[in-house]
């Protein structure tokens, strides 16, 4: 606790902006009425259809092939996401060559080594929270995959094919939902890095992230293709 004591007002606001920047769009992009306009609403409409198709057909390998290629681009996050803890790791434990090598860079040095070891901590936080998402995505991919193979064959007016539809759908959806939040975490922990630069790095390139998930989970172009004709 003493080491926060480090923190300037600036600091203070900065963490605070990125903390709403983070949280904010969080619940914005999920909780909010405004969730089911973006690329996540939509994506879990064409979830359940995919579900409701795969249902409809006797041979499913294009359907585990596909859960596959998802589990595939979860894992290379998580395996990722653990080198990047590591070096964090070794950078707390080098924190004096960062402070000397810091000091000479045009925005100003770090401070004192507690306060370098904050800012490398949130980083470290961020990172850690993203692994944390892409491995349980990854478990919920592996019991996808379960639910695939043991899905009945029928069409979707039965309605216990229906359930089974909307159960298969529903965990598709929290699966894509935390990788989804680990990406984010990958974007809000290049954020926190900007912090060992200046306050002022970390509070623009929150804000600026920010924009750039609002871009383009309800403005890009990927959005028009995937949204449905009224």
């Amino acid at each position: 606790m003493r080491a926060l004591s480090h923190l300037s007002l600036t600091d203070w606001l900065a963490l605070l902006v990125f903390v709403s920047c983070w949280a904010g769009y969080t619940w914005f992009s999920e909780h909010s009425r405004w969730s089911c306009e973006g690329l996540i609403g939509h994506l879990h409409a064409y979830r359940r259809d995919w579900a409701e198709r795969m249902l409809e057909r006797d041979i499913r390998v294009t359907d585990s092939t596909l859960i596959g290629n998802l589990m595939g681009s979860v894992s290379f996050y998580a395996n990722t996401t653990i080198y990047i803890i590591a070096g964090l790791v070794a950078a707390l434990g080098a924190a004096d060559k960062l402070m000397s090598f810091s000091a000479d860079l045009a925005l100003g040095g770090t401070g004192s080594r507690e306060l370098l070891e904050i800012k490398l901590m949130l980083v470290l936080a961020s990172f850690v929270y993203g692994y944390f998402k892409f491995t349980w995505a990854l478990r919920q991919f592996n019991l996808l995959s379960i639910l695939i193979g043991a899905a009945p064959l029928g069409r979707s007016d039965d309605p216990q094919v229906e359930r089974y539809a909307r159960r298969v759908a529903g965990a598709h959806n929290l699966a894509g939902d935390d990788f989804n939040r680990g990406i984010r975490a990958y974007y809000f922990g290049l954020a926190a890095s900007g912090w060992l630069l200046s306050p002022l790095v970390l509070g623009f390139l929150s804000v600026s992230i920010l924009i750039v998930l609002y871009r383009r989970d309800y403005r890009s172009a990927t959005l028009d293709v995937l949204r449905r004709e009224p």
